[in-house]
């Protein structure tokens, strides 16, 4: 009877059968509670797939935006996904309820590299422990104090001397800023700096700049959604893989030199205080996996932001001469020539530092913030986020919003101004905000500020002949503006 009824099913009936089973147990898998964010349509298996290859997602977020409200989800293999939007929602979902988004979710790509180590990655009571540590450090080694801002002073110097060297003809700024920005986190992270020539520090940036790009391409999104089968495919994701173990390596190799001669009474930088740590009875979440992730964390986020903001201000520059005359005015009359600029010249320089503001409101470099993860089932703005939901908070929603900017669209320094003054915005949150703001802003606000002043003060910045230079940007870990070159003029 059994082989009867076998034999009478066909191979499109068991086809169909199976297909059917597929999709109901996806179904069942994906089910959310009936007060969930809504979504848009969203395929069976792949979830929206279709947004993965969006090719601006700032302006296919607002699309989705005005269609379903301020809140609204997104499925990309199993994983849930909320968005919000608008500064009350994500004022409410990362300082009101912050304590409710505090984790960082398990995105593939990231989990891999880090096991959920370090500063960016972790979550609860290591991300806290390591965080309260690397401030305390941080501090130590001249966090707000004259001796980090000489540091900074010092490398806007070799920095300056750099671009001297072009003559004036058109170069590409990026990887000389890189260098002089990572310096600055390098001198704290490893007690030293590194020339401009050096071909280990040079191949290091590469990789890292190279990192940047790669995490947005479209096997690096697919394998975050679909780990199990994409770890077995080609592609750029296999490329972040073979980089971090080499940017591993470089680290690595650092601690081991900083073993060979650690003296337990005095500390130089970064890692001979973790080192220290380590050795302490309480030190067990203190162990050199840790060390690892927090250099890289370090290292990453110390080069990768701030110097992606001085590309953008230089280009923005160059595309508006009048608002660079204005800047190099103010220098001249508050600063001069004979000397460098100091972070206590910011208070009396109102337009210089809200063009610095508004390079990084409208370049608005880290367009959806870093994920967060919902620790407990929470309402947001009447609707359920349970547990382990994966929250990502849309800055561009703020940092664009026609409601809080008179030109949201355009570059215009004038939204931080008032009556001549600077006027300080609340929807201004390039840093993030909350908890898990980053840490690293005080450091990064004082180095915009010195090198950018620093260049204006000595150069004036240019097209180069017969050519237009245009905004366009392009989509990474960061969004950086499209590869350029620039005539630094001496002024």
């Amino acid at each position: 009877m059994l082989r009867f009824l076998w034999d009478s099913i066909s191979l499109q009936m068991l086809f169909v059968f199976l297909l059917v089973f597929l999709l109901v147990s996806d179904y069942m898998k994906r089910r959310k509670p009936k007060d969930f964010p809504p979504s848009p349509f969203s395929f069976p298996f792949l979830g929206n797939v279709q947004f993965m290859f969006a090719k601006d997602p700032v302006v296919a977020t607002q699309k989705l935006t005005e269609k379903l409200g301020d809140i609204f989800s997104m499925q990309a293999g199993t994983q849930s996904f909320v968005i919000v939007n608008g500064l009350p929602l994500i004022k409410e979902a990362l300082v009101t309820q912050g304590e409710n988004f505090m984790d960082r979710p398990e995105i593939p790509l990231d989990t891999d590299i880090f096991s959920k180590l370090g500063l960016i990655s972790s979550s609860g009571h290591l991300w806290k422990q390591q965080r309260r540590f690397t401030l305390t450090t941080l501090r130590n080694f001249g966090l707000g104090k004259r001796s980090l801002e000489e540091r900074i002073q010092e490398e806007c110097r070799f920095l300056t001397e750099a671009f001297r060297d072009e003559q004036g003809n058109p170069f590409n700024p990026h990887l000389k800023i890189n260098n002089a920005v990572s310096n600055i986190i390098c001198s704290v992270t490893f007690g030293n700096r590194f020339e401009y020539h050096d071909e280990d520090f040079q191949t290091l940036l590469r990789l890292m700049d190279e990192t940047v790009t790669l995490h947005e391409k479209i096997m690096s999104q697919l394998y975050n959604a679909f780990p199990s089968i994409v770890k077995y495919l080609p592609g750029s994701h296999q490329t972040i893989f073979k980089n971090w173990r080499l940017m591993k390596d470089f680290v690595n190799e650092k601690i081991s030199k900083h073993k060979e001669d650690l003296s337990p009474s005095e500390s130089r930088d970064f890692i001979d205080s973790y080192l220290q740590e380590m050795a302490k009875p309480s030190g067990s979440e203190f162990h050199e996996e840790n060390l690892v992730a927090c250099a890289l964390d370090l290292l990453f986020a110390g080069t990768e932001t701030t110097s992606t903001t001085i590309r953008w201000a230089l280009l923005f520059m160059a595309v508006y001469p009048e608002i660079q005359a204005h800047v190099q005015a103010e220098i001249d009359a508050v600063i001069g020539q004979a000397r460098q600029p100091a972070l206590e010249d910011r208070n009396n320089m109102p337009y210089t530092n809200a063009v610095i503001h508004e390079v990084q409101r409208k370049g608005n470099i880290i367009p959806f913030n870093v994920p967060r993860q919902a620790v407990k089932d929470t309402v947001l703005a009447g609707f359920r986020v349970p547990k382990g939901t994966i929250l990502i908070p849309n800055l561009s929603s703020v940092m664009y919003d026609k409601k809080e900017w008179e030109t949201p669209h355009s570059f215009n320094p004038g939204h931080f101004l008032k009556d001549g003054q600077f006027w300080k915005r609340e929807a201004f949150m390039p840093f993030s905000i909350g908890k898990r703001a980053c840490l690293g802003e005080l450091l990064a606000r004082a180095e915009l500020f010195l090198f950018f002043t620093s260049l204006l003060q000595k150069f004036t910045f240019q097209a180069p002949p017969a050519t237009i230079l245009d905004v366009k940007f392009t989509m990474g870990i960061t969004l950086a503006p499209q590869p350029y070159k620039i005539c630094a003029v001496p002024r």
